[in-house]
């Protein structure tokens, strides 16, 4: 889990895989929690959160996609995958881990 931290694209995989977490912990406990059970403060606590690995996850897919120089057709598909249950996880799975290890193999070989 450590080597993510070594390249952007691993940054970006790391911070997809949180993001899409939150999502899962506000959509599937905080709000059922919210309007079920009338407690909102696991909402309170987990929305920020959840706000900000989501800007984190916006700002470095546009700062790898320009690094990367990708089309703008899978920056956008990044860009819909975190407004998605699970759609972090599937565009990891889809690009982001195979664009991930060319991109650890070309700074290998230099």
């Amino acid at each position: 889990m450590l080597k993510l931290f070594k390249t952007n694209i691993g940054r970006l995989r790391l911070i997809g895989l949180l993001e899409g977490i939150s999502l899962l912990i506000l959509a599937g406990i905080a709000v059922p929690l919210k309007y079920g059970f009338h407690q909102p403060s696991f909402v309170s606590k987990v929305g920020p959160v959840h706000g900000t690995l989501f800007l984190l996850f916006v700002f470095n897919t546009f700062s790898v996609a320009i690094q990367q120089k990708w089309k703008k057709t899978i920056t956008a598909k990044l860009l819909l995958s975190c407004l998605i249950p699970f759609g972090t996880f599937y565009a990891d799975h889809k690009f982001l881990k195979s664009a991930y290890e060319e991109d650890v193999t070309k700074s290998k070989n230099l």
